[in-house]
């Protein structure tokens, strides 16, 4: 190991798992991307624990299940007394930069009610020491594009309106703003702006890139990157109405998700998109992504003309995935592979993890596994509350014999900051929830108070088919809640667990 140790955790937003070449998509253009998965590790079945982004981001910064962090929705607190990546980097000395955001909510026991913060859907995570802050309300980069001299509409998210002119919805025009003064362009100045001053000592970057995170619209050349007749099409039952005969939550999102959330002039509902209107906005989707993998370049380019490539360690991931369409849906929501499973790529330059390179592991991972691997790597100590597992076994080619077999993840749909009074189905908030554990054959879906899915993967890989209520699969429904209740038992809370008075004293049984 080199003496300087360096992290570069790049957190994307919104990039569903199964787009990565790599992996086998067959259109994406990601070189920068496919070159970093060839000289490290990428995680196939990798699997973000909660969505949206403020529940994604606290599991992957807390390395902590959402039944434990709590932090449900957007808008929901995250309990001060949580432990986080920044905060036991800085244990060993490192000052944790960020670029971007974490979409964290300040407990209110601790922090006035009239604090400004409480007025935003997110703020900063504590411990955090930004360097381009994308919250609050994204002002940093506005400022940014006013000081070049650009005149920013009112409001200043117009910028994100087609070149050719408002009303389109999903489209393939560019936006209004040339790619040099792109969000993502922004994301990757900060960057630079902090790596050139870090030199000769060890830094850690949380490097946030807001794409391909709606609104779906690509600066020019990338908007034109991707043929819409060649991308994928969607995933779905052949109405709406027949979609949402699945269960209530899904009737629900038939009627209720709007484009407005995903186009600047978006009109009308996601469930009414056409196949046409979806391969569209797929196509700018991916621009978004290609955009990213440009700048990606940029960054590990930088790091290799300084020589700091082979001194740093390189995490790529989201914090959740994206519908795009399929199930007649868009966003991060329910409970569909697409929301939930997001790409992971690591890159460990020391000598033993060469053996590794290039390698496409197959079990299942989960978004609290990062931490832990990150915290290993510089010689920290993982905290007994985290869940998750470190990875670097899988980055020197080994696999441990007692991987996790499932993965498990979870949701809340109650309503949160700008729906923040209305209720879902009629359901008091806190029985809004769900959670699921999947495996390569089945996967069930418990909720509170609706009823229950379960899906025969081998034979129902697009998951149109519950078999939750077939006699036939009684068995195994049991079988799978049973699994559930004991995961839960096993990951409760054990901040404290590990310490016992004694009549000598206080124990400390936590390395048991």
């Amino acid at each position: 190991m080199h003496d300087i140790q360096n992290v570069l955790l790049i957190v994307v937003d919104q990039w569903r798992g199964d787009t990565l070449s790599v992996l086998g998509h067959p259109c994406l253009r990601t070189p920068h991307l496919d070159a970093l998965c060839a000289d490290g590790v990428t995680f196939r079945h990798h699997f973000t624990q909660a969505v949206p982004c403020g529940p994604g981001r606290a599991s992957l910064l807390t390395g902590l299940y959402m039944m434990n962090h709590r932090v449900v929705q957007n808008s929901i607190p995250l309990d001060r007394r949580h432990t986080n990546l920044a905060l036991e980097m800085r244990q060993v000395g490192y000052e944790p930069a960020l670029v971007g955001y974490t979409t964290t909510t300040p407990d209110p026991r601790v922090i006035p009610p009239r604090d400004p913060r409480f007025r935003v859907m997110g703020s900063l995570m504590h411990g955090w020491y930004p360097v381009g802050s994308w919250e609050p309300s994204k002002i940093a980069y506005f400022n940014w594009l006013r000081a070049k001299g650009i005149t920013l509409p009112t409001p200043p998210e117009n910028i994100w309106l087609p070149i050719d002119g408002p009303g389109q919805g999903a489209t393939t025009s560019a936006a209004s703003l040339p790619k040099e003064c792109s969000d993502t362009a922004w994301s990757t100045e900060c960057a630079l702006t902090y790596l050139r001053g870090v030199t000769g000592k060890p830094w850690f970057l949380h490097l946030g890139y807001y794409r391909p995170h709606p609104p779906f619209i690509a600066p020019a050349p990338y908007n034109t990157l991707y043929d819409p007749a060649d991308v994928p099409a969607p995933v779905r039952a052949a109405s709406p109405t027949e979609e949402g005969k699945q269960h209530p939550l899904l009737a629900h999102y038939m009627r209720s998700v709007k484009q407005a959330k995903f186009f600047q002039d978006g009109q009308g509902l996601a469930s009414a998109m056409s196949e046409e209107a979806i391969r569209t906005m797929r196509a700018a989707y991916y621009g978004l992504i290609s955009e990213v993998d440009t700048h990606l370049g940029q960054v590990i380019g930088y790091l290799k003309e300084t020589g700091q490539y082979d001194q740093t360690l390189i995490v790529f991931t989201c914090d959740h995935g994206e519908q795009l369409g399929d199930h007649h849906l868009l966003g991060k929501l329910g409970y569909f592979d697409e929301s939930f499973r997001i790409p992971l790529v690591i890159r460990d330059p020391s000598a033993q993890a060469a053996v590794s390179r290039g390698r496409i592991v197959e079990q299942f991972t989960e978004t609290i596994d990062v931490m832990p691997t990150i915290l290993e790597w510089v010689g920290a100590t993982i905290p007994r509350a985290c869940d998750g597992r470190s990875l670097r076994p899988f980055l020197s080619a080994d696999t441990p014999a007692d991987w996790r077999t499932e993965v498990h993840y979870e949701y809340d749909f109650r309503t949160s900051y700008n729906d923040v009074q209305e209720s879902v189905l009629g359901l008091p908030m806190d029985q809004c929830s769900l959670a699921v554990i999947q495996d390569t054959q089945y996967k069930y879906v418990h909720f509170d108070a609706l009823p229950p899915l379960f899906f025969d993967l081998t034979a129902d890989p697009g998951q149109f088919h519950n078999l939750a209520d077939d006699p036939a699969y009684a068995s195994r429904v049991l079988t799978y809640a049973q699994k559930m209740l004991s995961w839960r038992l096993q990951h409760a809370d054990r901040t404290l667990t590990g310490y016992s008075a004694s009549p000598t004293g206080l124990v400390d049984r936590r390395s048991a």
